[in-house]
């Protein structure tokens, strides 16, 4: 999955919702990487796109950006 702005999206990315919603990427379905938060027995049903994990509003499974246009990275990171 890309971004709206054509950046890929990648695990570990720290991204924003809008103008006060800060997420980070915890699952990327698209390129089978998944984890502890994010596991593939439980998420790997969904086939394609990534999960954001949100305070605000939790774990959030994007196929493609375009429902979400204001989805943008802030910066690329690594889950610890």
């Amino acid at each position: 999955m890309k971004y709206p702005d054509g950046q890929e999206v990648q695990l570990g990315d720290r991204v924003e919702l809008g103008k006060n919603e800060a997420g980070v990427v915890v699952c990327s379905i698209d390129t089978n990487e998944f984890n502890e938060i994010c596991t593939q027995k439980d998420w790997g049903y969904l086939k394609k796109g990534v999960i954001v994990r949100f305070p605000s509003y939790g774990l959030i499974h994007y196929e493609e950006p375009e429902p979400e246009p204001d989805l943008r990275l802030i910066a690329r990171g690594k889950l610890d």
